[in-house]
C-alpha cells in the first residue's frame, strides 16, 4: 500500500475491471501461467493502444493491475483490476512520449469507451489464445480436450469472438486511496479470509458469501472438504508468478523520471520543489533563479533522461 501510494499523481484515477467470460476462464485450470499472463497482457496492451490513439487521448497513461481468480462461492472468476490515470503525458499513436511532453487531463469523468475497450481486449487475448494453441503451449484436458482438433478449436475462437467481453469503468468516486486499499486486502490473501469462515468439521465447510444476484445478500455456503479444497487450491498461484504490474507512466524502466516530470507538469507555477530523479546528490550554491533555495544538482539517470528534460524544456518554454 505504502509502495504504490508513492506513485500516485494528484489527479482523477478510474477503476477497470477486466473479467474473462467463462469458457476462457476454465482453461487457467491447466494453464494458469498462460492464461493470466495473457489477462495482464490483453487488458493493459488495450487500453494503452486505446489511450494512445489520437481519436481517443493521444497520450501515455499510467497503470497498475492487480490480478483476482476468484469469486464469492471460491469458483474460478478470473479477473483483472487495474488503476488508470486520469491524465497522461502526450505521446504520439505508438505510445512513444513526445518530444515535448505535456500533460493532458481527461474528460471529467470519462476515460476511455468501453465497448471499443472491450473489443480490443477480446480480439488481443484470443489472438495470443490462437497463439499459443498453433505453438503447442495451450493444454487441453477433460471437457476442453476436442479443442485439441485445429478445426474444432477455430471453431470454439469463433464463438468467443462472437460474445461480448465484459469490461467495467467507473472513476473511484471515493478516490484512489480507497481503491488501492480494497485492492492491497487481497493481494497476499487467496481467495478467503478467515472472517468469513462460519464452521468447519472433518466432513464439511461452511462460510459465506454475498448473492450479487440479490444485491449482495449475505448467505451461507456449506461444501464437503474435498470440494472446498478443491476451490480453495485452484486459486493459489503458479510459483513465482506476480500478481502486481504496472504499465506505461508506471512500468519499472524510467518511472521515476517520468514521474517526476509529470509531478513537474502538475506543479509548474508552484515554488513547491520537485525533484528530478533517484540519483546522486550533491549540495550546491543559491538557486540562480529566485537567489533563495539551496540548489541540489542531481545526475540523471539514462532511464527516462530524455522524457525528463523534454518535459522540463516544455515547461521552461511556458
Amino acid at each position: 500500500m505504502e509502495r504504490e501510494a508513492s506513485y500516485l499523481l494528484p489527479v482523477e484515477y478510474h477503476h477497470l475491471v477486466f473479467t474473462l467470460p467463462a469458457p476462457v476462464a476454465g482453461l487457467a485450470r491447466d494453464n494458469a501461467r498462460l492464461i493470466y499472463t495473457l489477462l495482464f497482457e490483453a487488458a493493459s496492451g488495450a487500453v494503452q493502444e486505446l489511450a494512445a490513439d489520437p481519436k481517443y487521448l493521444g497520450a501515455q497513461v499510467g497503470l497498475t493491475a492487480v490480478l483476482h481468480t476468484w469469486g464469492q462461492t471460491l469458483s474460478l472468476h478470473p479477473h483483472l483490476h487495474l488503476m488508470a490515470t486520469g491524465g497522461r503525458l502526450a505521446c504520439d499513436a505508438r505510445g512513444t512520449l513526445a518530444t515535448a511532453p505535456a500533460w493532458k487531463g481527461c474528460r471529467p469523468g470519462f476515460f476511455l469507451p468501453v465497448r471499443v475497450l472491450s473489443r480490443l481486449f477480446r480480439g488481443k487475448f484470443l489472438a495470443g489464445l490462437s497463439a499459443a494453441h498453433e505453438q503447442g503451449r495451450l493444454r487441453l484436458t477433460g471437457s476442453c480436450t476436442a479443442g485439441a482438433d485445429p478445426r474444432a478449436f477455430s471453431r470454439w475462437l469463433a464463438e468467443q469472438k462472437s460474445q461480448d467481453w465484459v469490461v467495467y469503468s467507473q472513476p473511484p468516486s471515493a478516490g484512489a486511496e480507497v481503491v488501492l486499499k480494497y485492492l492491497a486486502r487481497y493481494t497476499y490473501r487467496v481467495a478467503l479470509s478467515n472472517g468469513r469462515l462460519v464452521r468447519a468439521s472433518d466432513e464439511e465447510v461452511t462460510f459465506t458469501y454475498k448473492d450479487y444476484r440479490q444485491r449482495g445478500r449475505s448467505k451461507e455456503l456449506t461444501l464437503s472438504v474435498a470440494e472446498f479444497a478443491r476451490r480453495f487450491l485452484q486459486h493459489i498461484l503458479p510459483r513465482g508468478f506476480v500478481r502486481v504490474r504496472h504499465y506505461g507512466l508506471l512500468a519499472n524502466r524510467g518511472r521515476e523520471g517520468k514521474l517526476r516530470a509529470c509531478r513537474r507538469l502538475l506543479l509548474k507555477g508552484s515554488t513547491a520543489p520537485v525533484a528530478l530523479a533517484a540519483a546522486p546528490k550533491e549540495q550546491g550554491g543559491r538557486c540562480g533563479v529566485c537567489g533563495q533555495g539551496v540548489m541540489v544538482v542531481e545526475l540523471l539517470p539514462a532511464v527516462g533522461r530524455q522524457e525528463v528534460l523534454a518535459a522540463m524544456a516544455s515547461l521552461d518554454s511556458s
